[in-house]
């Protein structure tokens, strides 16, 4: 009898927070995951994790930093990931708006949030297996359709380009994988603030369910962590 093959998740973005959540949430599905933080000296809630799961592989990469993002591509060359998830986010003061922010913080965020993550991708293409999963981390303030209230402007226009970006590759490279935008709601983390109405707890594995219950669907969808199909 053939023992069913171990899956595996790259997630990028996991020292904390949804990353973190993430990582945990596989390794307790039982995948072997390698995710990543910026910082090799530090001692992160990702490092603790790891001495609690030994299919846990930690490696170092900040994807701002191109030589960084080709030095863990040319370690990872010959591995195959079932799924490589993105999990990138800074913001600026989400009462800032497109009138008040400087130009260097709104290069800040919209390359931390959508070109890295793209490049990152892309690059990485090769280590997902052809019938995989390819997932970012959104957010639904990425909704031109649902944004009526305004503020978090800049935030949101990095979000909304990371949506395109992701619909231009997903779109171009064709083939049979899944691709995901994923909202995973307001969670409390560093970013959401303790007044967020969810926890990494309930939002986290319902991501992964829906990510799961929409594979083999091949293009890009946006979703929300109850698996609903979000408006562009």
């Amino acid at each position: 009898m053939n023992q069913k093959k171990q899956q595996t998740a790259l997630i990028v973005g996991a020292s904390r927070g949804l990353g973190w959540g993430l990582a945990r949430e596989y390794l307790k599905r039982g995948w072997r995951v390698t995710a990543t933080v910026r910082d090799a000296r530090a001692d992160t809630p990702l490092h603790q994790l790891q001495r609690n799961y030994p299919a846990l592989e930690i490696e170092v990469v900040d994807i701002d930093v191109a030589d960084q993002v080709a030095s863990l591509h040319e370690r990872l060359q010959g591995r195959r990931f079932d799924l490589l998830y993105l999990n990138a986010g800074v913001t600026n003061d989400p009462s800032e708006t497109i009138g008040e922010v400087s130009s260097a913080e709104f290069l800040r965020v919209m390359t931390t949030n959508a070109l890295s993550p793209l490049r990152f991708i892309e690059t990485f293409l090769d280590c997902v297996d052809r019938e995989g999963l390819i997932a970012a981390m959104s957010s639904e303030l990425g909704s031109i359709e649902h944004n009526d209230g305004g503020g978090w402007e800049v935030y949101r226009a990095s979000k909304a380009a990371l949506n395109m970006l992701m619909k231009s590759l997903s779109a171009r490279a064709g083939g049979h994988r899944t691709w995901y935008v994923v909202a995973p709601g307001w969670v409390r983390t560093d970013m959401g603030g303790a007044a967020a109405p969810l926890d990494i707890d309930t939002s986290i594995p319902r991501v992964a369910d829906a990510l799961e219950s929409r594979k083999g669907s091949e293009g890009l969808v946006y979703v929300n962590y109850r698996n609903e199909i979000l408006p562009w």
